[in-house]
């Protein structure tokens, strides 16, 4: 392969969907080179010169695709492989119920005089990934079910700014409760609708799929911030408990 069109993942630490596509590329023996865009002017330049507006993107030369999906991903390499099969919206709908309850259990453990701090590598304060744990879900309940759902609108914080890990926790049981309503008086229960998301059209059942894995995978990064503190988590999330959601293997970016 010529050096041009060598496979770049555009990436920043603590996001999720870069993890889980470093980690897919690797094990399918994929080389490419990764660029963590975090305090990297030069790499930012990169991917906006591509004309992406955020993480992760995987390019091929000039080419590139948003890898919020990794059917995505697979159609963009051309990867002849056969993916997992999706949990259905139901018992998606029951795993969101159990995460999003644990992450406001764990939210009410850590200290509000660390939810201004980052954690590790990722310059963002705990405050804002807390809220964003719950704000992904409400971004999809705004739009749905035909969208559009935009980058912008899942990256906004609360209307209301949460101050203590209770506010941020009720915030959250409150978005939580919405849904349920919604979901309970929502007649296409298999989500066959499409709907128009910034990575591309996709349906219903899909955006759901990732409006579920995006913040278990955020709530499992808050056990982690508990751990490093010190503080063991409340009812601690088990794999058993995340069996069937599209997960990285790792909490956190080692990279």
């Amino acid at each position: 392969m010529i050096a041009s069109e060598r496979v770049k993942v555009y990436w920043q630490p603590g996001c999720t969907s870069c993890l889980r596509t470093k980690e897919f590329l690797t094990r399918q023996g994929v080389d490419y080179e990764s660029i963590n865009v975090q305090g990297n002017s030069a790499g930012m330049d990169e991917l906006r010169s591509l004309g992406a507006r955020s993480v992760p993107v995987v390019s091929r030369g000039e080419r590139y695709v948003y890898a919020q999906t990794l059917t995505d991903v697979v159609r963009f390499l051309e990867l002849q492989i056969k993916l997992h099969e999706p949990l259905s919206p139901a018992e998606l709908v029951r795993k969101l119920d159990l995460v999003l309850t644990a992450a406001a259990r764990y939210l009410r453990q850590i200290p509000d005089d660390r939810l201004a701090l980052p954690f590790r590598n990722r310059n963002r304060p705990i405050r804002s990934l807390g809220c964003h744990v719950f704000r992904i879900l409400e971004a999809f309940l705004e739009v749905a079910p035909a969208g559009p759902l935009s980058y912008e609108r899942i990256m906004a914080e609360p209307a209301a700014q949460p101050g203590t890990g209770e506010d941020i926790a009720r915030y959250g049981e409150g978005v939580l409760a919405r849904f349920k309503q919604w979901w309970a008086g929502y007649a296409d229960q298999s989500c066959t609708t499409e709907m128009d998301t910034y990575f591309g059209r996709h349906t219903l059942h899909a955006v759901l799929e990732r409006s579920v894995w995006h913040p278990a995978q955020h709530t499992r990064q808050l056990m982690l911030i508990l751990d490093d503190l010190g503080i063991e988590p409340d009812r601690r999330l088990t794999a058993d408990d995340l069996a069937g959601l599209p997960l990285p293997e790792q909490a956190w970016d080692a990279e």
